[in-house]
C-alpha cells in the first residue's frame, strides 16, 4: 500500500557560487500535480535567469516564498506531497539523485561520515544536515495569507514523513517575517532588526512595523511637514534594493576599478570606407537574412588585431603570481537589458567567419534582451567590446570586465568635415576608447592594438596585410 509524504525542495547554488536568487515567478500552484524536471518557477541569479525544475513527482503542498524575494541558498522554497514507495528499488534501477543524499550508518564506536552535497536537477542541493531522524526545524509560514495572531497551519505528518510539525525557532540569520511585512517594511524604510516581533516564537507581524512607524511619527510628521512647504507631492526620494544584476555588476566594477591600473587611450578614424563595405555585404546574398552593423565589422577587426597584439588576451593571476595568455577569444560584448548591464560572449569567436560571427552576435543580443543568457555565457570572457555609440556617445573611459585585461568602446558615427587626400570633405568618423591594465599591456602595446583596429576599419583592405 502506498502512502505519501512531505519533501522540501531547497534553494540550489545553481553551480555558480552564488549565494542567494530572487524569485521572479511560479510555474506552479499549490494545488498542481507535477512531473518530474517540470519547470516550477524562474529565479534570478546575479548573473542571470533561471528557470528551475521540478526535484519530484507529486503534488505542490507549499509554496515558501513570494515572487520578488530574496532566498538564501539551501532555504526551503516549496514542499510536495509525493508517494512513499515502501521497499527496495527493483534490481539494476537506481533511485535518481535529487539532492537528498541517504546517510550511511556508522559502525559501532566510528564518527558518522561528514554529509556531502550531491549534483540534483540544478546545481548542487543543500548539506544534508544529519543522519537518520530528520531534526526539527522552524515552521515557514505561506506567504499568501498573512497570520495576525494566530500561528500557521502545521503540516500533520505521519512517522515516514519527511516534514514534521516544528516548532518555532528563530533562523538567527536574519529577522523572522512574512513576505508581505518585508515589503511594508521596505516600502516605509523601516529596518527590521529593529522592530522587535510579538508573534509566533518572535516573528515579526505587519502590526509589530506599524507600532514601530508609530512611535517615529513624530519624526516622520515633521518630515511630511517639510515636504508640504518645499511644495511636492508624493515621496521625495525612492529607495530600490541593490539586488540580482545592479548588485554583482556594482562589486564587479568596484573590484576591477580598485585592482586594475586603468589606461585609456582614444583614436578618431575615418570609417567611412567600412560603411560603404557595410553597405555592400547587406546586398550580398551570403548576409541577406542576417543582420549587419558597425559592431559587427568593429568585433571582426578586434579579432584580427588581437592576433598581432597577444597581450591584451591575457589574465593577471594574482594568487599564483603568473600572467595567463589565452590562445583563445571569448569575445564579451556589454548588453543593456532590462535586469541591468550584462557582458555575455562569444565562445571561440576568434575561429568563426565573418557570417559566422554576424549570427552569433544577433544571438547574443536576442538572448540578452529576453533576460536568458546561460550562466556559463556570462563568465570565461577573454576581451570585451562596449558600443556606447548606439546611445549617441563618441567616446568614453570603460571600466575592465574583471579577469580581462582590455575593453573597447566604439563611439557613435558621425557625419563630420575631415581632412581627404588633401582637401577637407564630409566624412563618416567614429572615436575608439580603449581602456587596458597597466600590469598587463604596456603602453606601447595598447597603442599598437588601436592602431591596427583603426587601420582595418579605416581602409578594410588593410586587412590583408595582417593575415
Amino acid at each position: 500500500m502506498s502512502t505519501t509524504m512531505i519533501k522540501e525542495f531547497r534553494l540550489p547554488d545553481l553551480g555558480e557560487g552564488l549565494t542567494e536568487s530572487e524569485i521572479l515567478s511560479w510555474k506552479v500552484a499549490v494545488g498542481d500535480t507535477v512531473s518530474l524536471n517540470q519547470v516550477i518557477a524562474e529565479v534570478e541569479t546575479a548573473k542571470a535567469v533561471v528557470e528551475l525544475p521540478s526535484p519530484f513527482a507529486g503534488v505542490i503542498r507549499e509554496l515558501h516564498e513570494q515572487p520578488g524575494t530574496v532566498v538564501e541558498v539551501g532555504k526551503p522554497i516549496v514542499s510536495f506531497e509525493v508517494a512513499d514507495d515502501a521497499g527496495p528499488a527493483p534490481a539494476g534501477h537506481a533511485a535518481p539523485s535529487l539532492g537528498l543524499v541517504p546517510a550511511a550508518r556508522p559502525a559501532a564506536g566510528e564518527e558518522p561520515a561528514a554529509p556531502k552535497r550531491e549534483p540534483n536537477l540544478v546545481g548542487y542541493g543543500a548539506v544534508v544536515e544529519s543522519s537518520g531522524r530528520p531534526a526539527r526545524r522552524p515552521r515557514i509560514f505561506a506567504p499568501v495569507v498573512e497570520p495576525a495572531d494566530t500561528e500557521s497551519p502545521v503540516v500533520e505528518a505521519a512517522d515516514t514523513t519527511v516534514i514534521e510539525a516544528r516548532a518555532g525557532v528563530p533562523s538567527g540569520d536574519r529577522p523572522r517575517s512574512t513576505p508581505p511585512v518585508r515589503k511594508l517594511a521596505r516600502d516605509h524604510g523601516v529596518d527590521l532588526a529593529l522592530v522587535t516581533g510579538t508573534g509566533p516564537a518572535g516573528l515579526i507581524t505587519r502590526e509589530d512595523v506599524q507600532e514601530f512607524l508609530r512611535q517615529g511619527s513624530a519624526g516622520q510628521a515633521a518630515a511630511a511637514a517639510g515636504q508640504a512647504r518645499a511644495g511636492g507631492e508624493g515621496e521625495r526620494e525612492t529607495r530600490t534594493p541593490i539586488k540580482g544584476v545592479r548588485k554583482h555588476t556594482a562589486a564587479a566594477m568596484v573590484s576591477s576599478a580598485f585592482t586594475a591600473p586603468h589606461v585609456t587611450e582614444f583614436l578618431t578614424v575615418d570609417v567611412t570606407p567600412t560603411m560603404e563595405l557595410l553597405a555592400k555585404l547587406r546586398g550580398a546574398r551570403a548576409f541577406a537574412n542576417l543582420k549587419l552593423t558597425p559592431l559587427t565589422l568593429a568585433a571582426k577587426a578586434v579579432l584580427i588585431a588581437l592576433r598581432r597584439n597577444p597581450s591584451l588576451n591575457s589574465r593577471w593571476d594574482e594568487a599564483n603570481q603568473e600572467i595567463v595568455s589565452f590562445n583563445y577569444v571569448n569575445l564579451g560584448i556589454a548588453a543593456a537589458t532590462p535586469r541591468g548591464l550584462t557582458v555575455p560572449n562569444i565562445k571561440d569567436a576568434h575561429s568563426l567567419t565573418l557570417e559566422q560571427l554576424a549570427e552569433a552576435l544577433a544571438l547574443l543580443a536576442d538572448t540578452a534582451r529576453s533576460g536568458k543568457t546561460a550562466p556559463a555565457d556570462l563568465s570565461g570572457g577573454t576581451m570585451s567590446i562596449t558600443n556606447i555609440g548606439v546611445f549617441g556617445i563618441d567616446a568614453g573611459t570603460p571600466i575592465l570586465n574583471p579577469g580581462e585585461a582590455a575593453i573597447l568602446a566604439l563611439g557613435a558615427v558621425r557625419s563630420m568635415p575631415w581632412e581627404y587626400r588633401g582637401e577637407v570633405a564630409l566624412r563618416q568618423v567614429m572615436t575608439l576608447s580603449l581602456s587596458f591594465d597597466h600590469r598587463l599591456v604596456d603602453g606601447e602595446q595598447g597603442s599598437r592594438f588601436l592602431a591596427d583596429v583603426g587601420a582595418i576599419l579605416a581602409e578594410p583592405g588593410m586587412v590583408l596585410t595582417m593575415v
